[in-house]
């Protein structure tokens, strides 16, 4: 998708902290952050909702949540503990139309989520 705004992170053609990125997946901090760690783990390759996702995706998503998890503890708040998120259509609180994971820490996070 042309105007994605994660897919230009995904090919550097936007500026992103990035924390980790491998030929399928890139992670970066979220800029309007939720908490004090609120990183985003996408796939590079665009999928506009999860409703999206087809047979043999199962991979994609499980590196996403590999790599959500490497993070954590190269970040230093997996012991302590996080929260990872995604969603799905306006009525699931999804604002960017391209599957993303939300990874937030650094404070005790409620639920539900509301």
């Amino acid at each position: 998708m042309q105007d994605c705004i994660f897919c230009k992170i995904a090919k550097h053609e936007l500026p992103a902290t990035i924390l980790y990125e491998d030929d399928q997946v890139i992670a970066f901090n979220d800029i309007d952050p939720k908490a004090p760690h609120h990183l985003l783990v996408i796939p590079k390759r665009h999928i506009t909702t999860l409703n999206d996702l087809e047979e043999g995706d199962e991979a994609l998503v499980g590196r996403l949540q590999v790599t959500a998890a490497k993070l954590a503890k190269q970040l230093g708040f997996a012991e302590a503990g996080y929260r990872v998120v995604m969603n799905c259509n306006e009525d699931g609180g999804q604002t960017v139309w391209h599957i993303h994971m939300h990874v937030l820490a650094g404070r005790s996070l409620n639920w539900p989520p509301g």
